[in-house]
């Protein structure tokens, strides 16, 4: 006589591991070619395991002898370099990188004002010569031109892999400032929309997925310095992010940092989960 079927023994075991989550949307995506200098916003970007974000933070501006060396790259406080913290007069910079021709195009008030072939060396001595006259003022020594070797880049933090900014952080850091905040103040590399305000913290110590294969490990929150008091259109140092987060929240952090785990493509809208 044969035995009638229990339906209960279709269904799917209870070990399966649940399906993730989508708890945001990947709203904008911007890569940064030289440190201090425009942001440039993409499409898509192509990630690999281990590695940095695509065509970021390739180039920086050395401000006198810094002590890096190339041979034997190793991290250097920022503060060597020309940046923002210091520097706000080089959010007035428009510049464009063309990675195929390894070329640094910088425009000032709409007007062409540098142009250089990083990849040789008078390339790199016309854009050293532009922020000679350009940084006069601000400068410890003369200003180089300094490439990333393979494997490195001109990050503030040796844990700065990847970045996603929080939009509706930004929001309400607004709030509590009392006027606009924009999200590139942050020069993050993902900006994610869809979460609730500071969610972004509960993040650290998972991995998330984005897209159809990235998956990214969330390694820490990120402290902010006074680069973010600087408005990026008008080069103007118009408010105290690090302080008015210290004073109403009693931290200095906005945005993590992330590991990429596995690689893949991501682009605008990709969603973005969480397997619980």
């Amino acid at each position: 006589m044969t035995e009638s079927i229990d339906d209960t023994d279709s269904a799917a075991p209870a070990d399966l591991p649940e399906a993730p989550i989508a708890f945001a949307s990947v709203a904008s995506i911007y890569r940064y070619p030289v440190k201090g200098l425009t942001p440039e916003r993409l499409d898509l970007a192509e990630l690999v395991a281990g590695g940095y974000f695509p065509g970021d933070r390739l180039y920086a501006i050395e401000n006198g002898p810094s002590g890096f060396v190339a041979e034997a790259p190793a991290f250097q406080p920022k503060i060597k370099f020309l940046m923002l913290m210091r520097n706000e007069r080089l959010a007035a910079l428009e510049a464009r990188y063309d990675d195929a021709a390894t070329t640094l195009v910088i425009h000032h008030e709409g007007a062409e004002v540098a142009r250089g072939d990083l990849s040789t060396e008078a390339g790199r001595a016309a854009i050293e010569l532009f922020f000679q006259r350009y940084a006069r003022y601000e400068l410890r020594g003369a200003p180089k031109m300094l490439a990333a070797p393979e494997g490195f880049r001109f990050v503030d933090t040796t844990e700065g892999y990847i970045s996603l900014i929080n939009l509706a952080s930004c929001q309400a850091l607004a709030a509590l400032t009392g006027k606009p905040v924009d999200p590139l103040r942050f020069r993050g590399n993902l900006y994610l929309a869809g979460m609730e305000p500071w969610e972004e913290f509960d993040l650290v110590g998972h991995t998330i997925e984005i897209g159809e294969q990235v998956k990214l490990k969330i390694t820490e929150s990120i402290v902010r310095c006074a680069a973010t008091n600087v408005d990026p259109v008008t080069a103007m140092r118009d408010l105290d992010i690090p302080g008015t987060l210290m004073r109403r929240l009693g931290h200095n952090h906005c945005g993590i940092f992330a590991e990429v785990v596995s690689g893949g493509s991501i682009a605008e809208g990709d969603a973005v989960r969480l397997r619980l």
